[in-house]
């Protein structure tokens, strides 16, 4: 639930939410007036990732030691996120051309490797999954909430907006139903989100194209078929994240369109300006922090954007000589199954997202937004199993649009970034197997449990030995 800055308080009265939403709506008027004067960056693509991860004990349960593991790690590409128990890694931006794919995959190696190190000197292990087979509900108090202000601002924040415990209720291959009262459920889902910094001429071609993607992305990715021993969805964090965090627009519509954790509510039309008048016009400010600091900064809309979880979110940053950019943050992949498999996700993802975007800004929206949206939940709840409608408004099966299709786009889309050869065979070659043997993570951990049943413990062990060794997860055997 990483939402950039730190906080200063945890409390706010009423003149606190005037005055944000004053100089949020300042900033909003400044960003479309940038945006009208062509005045962000238009430097070539760059890539970058956060990946959210796990530390656990040796008897793989969750550990609650996230502040010392990260002092005694001591990296700047390392922070806490929600549970004391879960820590995110970042990597560096890197320029999408030539080698890009080798090195992401050698940052997040050696970033891993690090951290691996430090967790088993503190008698702990790291563990990249969507969600963690052996986390039981009552793991997930306010006491295994990280130090930070902003986290216990939101979950009051949430409350008050909210005004009710969370319901969860997810209908998978078995029922999950209960009820929860304060924001610790959303620690139950870890990602690894994807970034890729696009020239504002197409920033929101590129935001619409990582939407109609997110459908095979998110099949091609599961990683989370089991919540508190539950056989969900393929990617049981979809239901999980958007319930956890189930509060709305004005006028409480929790259970209307504008939702804070969601697909969002339309494509991008004409500029990638409107999400952002969005956030200022239907979302209520959650986090009021004075930030103080110039309008041209965008703190409190950068603060605000990280308040509403888009499972395609458009950023604003900032290249190194100050130039403001637009980076779009696509959220759907579960974090794991090992490092080579998360950097060939995103390979998969540059490449079909550019090629869809090409054609866009060419032709057009070749769906409707309420059809990308439900290939979207379809893909989640059956993984590569799934039926999506694709452009010829014909149902497929997704295992044959990846094999036919989407795999040959995501080619073309590398090539026209100017990805080397190389790293295009490597890691397409990945998600070709993975396609080929249907052995996402998600349906490593149900055959492994159908084999052992309620042997969670075991397979959480026998996933980490597999995640350690490296391999591909198309490649991971049962015994």
């Amino acid at each position: 639930m990483r939402m950039g800055q730190e906080i200063s308080v945890s409390h706010y009265d009423l003149g606190d939410f005037d005055l944000f939403y004053q100089k949020l709506h300042e900033e909003t008027v400044l960003l479309g007036q940038l945006i009208e004067q062509q005045g962000f960056s238009n430097r070539h693509p760059v890539a970058g990732f956060e990946i959210e991860a796990w530390l656990v004990d040796e008897d793989m349960r969750p550990a609650s030691i996230n502040d010392h593991f990260l002092a005694g790690l001591n990296d700047p590409l390392a922070c806490a996120e929600l549970a004391k128990f879960n820590i995110e890694l970042n990597s560096m931006p890197t320029p999408l051309a030539g080698n890009v794919c080798s090195r992401l995959k050698n940052q997040l190696q050696s970033t891993w490797n690090k951290a691996v190190r430090h967790a088993e000197s503190l008698n702990s292990r790291i563990i990249m999954i969507g969600t963690l087979p052996t986390l039981v509900q009552a793991d997930l108090h306010l006491g295994n909430m990280s130090d930070l202000n902003r986290y216990r601002a939101l979950n009051e924040q949430i409350q008050l907006t909210r005004g009710k415990p969370v319901h969860l209720d997810i209908a998978g291959i078995q029922h999950l139903k209960l009820d929860h009262h304060d924001v610790m459920l959303e620690a139950a889902t870890t990602s690894f989100q994807i970034h890729t910094q696009v020239p504002l001429s197409i920033a929101h071609h590129f935001y619409n194209a990582s939407m109609i993607v997110s459908a095979p992305m998110v099949a091609l990715c599961a990683n989370a078929p089991f919540l508190f021993g539950k056989n969900l969805w393929h990617e049981s964090r979809i239901p999980v994240f958007e319930q956890a965090i189930q509060a709305g627009g004005y006028a409480a519509a929790a259970q209307g369109p504008v939702r804070r954790v969601g697909f969002g509510t339309g494509f991008a039309r004409k500029s990638i300006l409107e999400c952002f008048q969005e956030n200022l016009d239907h979302y209520p400010v959650l986090l009021p922090e004075d930030l103080g600091g110039a309008t041209e900064s965008f703190q409190h809309l950068k603060l605000h954007n990280g308040t509403i979880w888009r499972w395609n979110r458009p950023l604003i940053g900032f290249d190194e000589d100050g130039t403001p950019h637009v980076r779009i943050e696509h959220r759907t992949p579960a974090a794991g199954p090992t490092v080579v498999d998360a950097i060939a996700n995103a390979a998969f993802f540059f490449g079909l997202a550019k090629s869809l975007c090409d054609e866009l800004v060419e032709k057009g929206l070749p769906m409707s937004f309420s059809q990308a949206k439900d290939n979207f939940y379809q893909a989640a709840r059956f993984g590569l199993d799934s039926k999506i409608v694709w452009f010829d408004g014909n149902e497929h099966p997704i295992r044959q649009l990846l094999k036919t299709e989407l795999l040959p786009r995501a080619i073309l889309g590398l090539k026209s970034f100017g990805i080397s050869r190389c790293d295009i065979e490597d890691f397409l070659a990945i998600i070709q197997q993975r396609i080929a043997n249907r052995q996402t993570g998600s349906q490593w951990q149900r055959d492994f449990i159908k084999n052992n049943p309620d042997e969670f413990t075991a397979m959480t062990r026998r996933y980490l030995e597999n995640q350690n060794k490296g391999n591909p997860v198309s490649e991971w055997m049962l015994t």
